[in-house]
Order: C-alpha cells, then structure tokens, then sequence
C-alpha cells in the first residue's frame, strides 16, 4: 500500500465546537471512504493527511466513556458562564475548552505513519513534552492517565494538555488541547477528565507570561513533523 507523508493543515481561529467537529467529521469521512474504496482499485491510491488549528469559545465536551455527573453545574449555571455542554464522540471523559487554548485535531492515516493508537498517542505525549521543554516547563506522563503533566505521581500534580481520539480504519480524529492562558476557573465546575484530587494547570500560569501562541503552533507542527515524521503544506480546507 503506498504511503503518504504530506499532512495539509489548517488555521481555523476561533471556531465554535459543533462546527469544527461537522468540519473534523467531513475529512474523517472522507479518508475512511479513501481506504474503503482502495480495496477495489487495481492501483491503491495513498490517503491524505490532514490537520486543523483552532481556538473554542468556552465550552464542556464529554467523550463516550465519560460520566456525565463529572459535570458539577447545572444548564441555568452553564447559561449565566456563556458555557456550552456539548457530548461527543471522542475517547476520554470530560474536559473544557476556551479561549487561550490551543487545539489540534489532527486528521491522519496512521497506516501512512506506522503507527498503531497506542503509539499515536504516546507520540502526541511526546511532542507536548518536547514543546514545553523549550520553556522550561518538565512535562511528563501519568501513569495510566492520557495526556501531559506536572510533577506526575506528586501531590501536586497538574494537567498542562487534555487528549482524546478516535480511529476507525486507522484515521484518526479529535486530539490534544494546550492549556495556553485559558480561564482556569472554568475547570472548578468539571471533575476533569474524570480524575479526582487533581489540578489544572497553563503555560501563563507555570510562566508567569503568555507565549506566543502562533510560535507555539509552528513549534507543534515542527515537533509532528520531526517525529512522525511528515511534511506540513498549508491548504484550504473549509
């Protein structure tokens, strides 16, 4: 089966969850459809990649393993904040995402990389890790709980980035959000990621400053590029 390395990427700005989700949801498809259909053509064609940048207004998204009295304010609460409640089909269980993040979705064939879901992830882990480390910020896993940390197995351990995939056929969707400089307050009215007794954390705040944040989504491509490894084309997408 042929491979394909190029990954075409997309800054979508702020974008409101539903629509990005329609938007993750259409390319997914689409890549699905792709390898469904090399199963009849005499000459395989290679899937694409893709990957999209984006920024949501505040909202509370549960995966399908999540529990939903990990949400700890009711519809009237959720009103008054401006903060959706939207439940998705994602792994993982509950998370926020707002202003000040960074989120990736990316949209990939991880035939054309080699990788299983285990290693995908891990290697999203990595590439977080390796981003922070330019600013002094130790990242770490947590044994048995995805995503990046601080001061792992500690009593003050802190979640800097949430992860939550799903694959079918080998494409991916959904991916990591970067605490950048959300609000952190909204994480007070959710059991974050289902895990009890532990904190939430940004780079604004382990820093004292706001980087910046369209160096740190060329940093994140740079990082996917190296290890993957793969090359970034930037097109058009929606």
């Amino acid at each position: 089966m042929p491979v394909n390395q190029i990954i075409y990427y997309q800054d979508l700005g702020i974008t409101d969850y539903q629509t990005a989700f329609t938007q993750q949801n259409i390319l997914f498809e689409q890549l699905k459809q792709s390898k469904i259909d090399n199963k009849y053509r005499q000459i395989p064609q290679p899937t694409d990649n893709y990957f999209l940048f984006t920024e949501h207004p505040h909202v509370y998204t549960l995966g399908k393993s999540g529990k939903e009295e990990h949400l700890l304010i009711d519809e009237k609460q959720r009103s008054e904040k401006s903060v959706q409640f939207i439940k998705t089909d994602r792994g993982g269980d509950i998370t926020y995402h707002g202003p000040g993040q960074i989120v990736g979705y990316p949209i990939i064939d991880l035939d054309n990389f080699g990788l299983d879901i285990l290693a995908y992830m891990r290697l999203m882990e990595e590439i977080i890790i390796d981003l922070l480390k330019k600013y002094d910020i130790q990242g770490e896993r947590s044994q048995g709980e995805t995503g990046v940390w601080i001061d792992a197995g500690k009593p003050t351990a802190r979640k800097i980035c949430a992860m939550g995939v799903k694959t079918s056929r080998w494409i991916t969707m959904h991916g990591f959000a970067l605490n950048v400089s959300p609000d952190l307050s909204y994480f007070n009215h959710i059991i974050p990621c289902g895990i009890h007794n532990k904190g939430v954390t940004s780079m604004q705040k382990e820093l004292g400053y706001i980087p910046n944040q369209e160096v740190l989504k060329q940093e994140i491509r740079d990082l996917f590029a190296l290890l993957l490894p793969a090359k970034f084309v930037a097109k058009k997408l929606f």
